[in-house]
């Protein structure tokens, strides 16, 4: 009988033991994974070479829009930025039968950035075919970013989305 008891007694220990340990291993492994996707945020920051995803958007004055297709975006590289994203809001001087959305293609210029403790600031002047356009980039290390657009010809719009590393043919397949 006593064996008994204490064989139940040292297994219930020992299981209650794993579970104690378990737990502390997920929460380990969610660290992990923080830490990592910090790295890698890092090093797109430090490329300069990253696509930013629009997934919501707030004209100046405006109330939030959600986006619901992944198709607006803004491929940020230091030797050519592409954008296509949309707008709503005011226009200054917008030319006639244009699609209204913030499109263009060129050089970023004026590139600044400023880490901080929980985000990095990327400050950057793109000229395109018809209006130059400053970008702001808040930059979350868990991927979350804030971009503000202002250009010369269009009121202030601010997007939310996520950065990542730039598709190219061998993460496609």
């Amino acid at each position: 009988m006593k064996n008994k008891v204490f064989i139940l007694l040292v297994l219930s220990v020992f299981l209650n033991f794993s579970a104690f340990a378990q737990e502390k291993t997920k929460k380990e492994l969610k660290a992990e994974r923080e830490a990592q996707k910090q790295k890698e945020i890092e090093a797109l920051i430090d490329s300069k070479n990253f696509v930013f995803e629009a997934q919501k958007l707030t004209p100046q004055g405006g109330r939030l829009i959600n986006l619901d297709y992944n198709m607006y975006f803004l491929k940020f590289n230091t030797e050519k930025t592409t954008a296509d994203l949309p707008f709503f809001g005011r226009g200054y001087n917008v030319g006639y039968g244009s699609d209204g959305g913030i499109k263009f293609e060129g050089i970023p210029e004026n590139i600044k950035v400023e880490k901080k403790k929980k985000n990095t600031t990327i400050k950057a002047s793109v000229k395109g075919k018809d209006d130059v356009y400053d970008l702001m980039f808040t930059i979350f290390y868990n991927g979350g970013t804030s971009l503000s657009v202002n250009s010369n010809n269009r009121a202030p719009i601010f997007y939310d989305g996520e950065i990542s590393a730039p598709k190219t043919d061998e993460n496609r397949k």
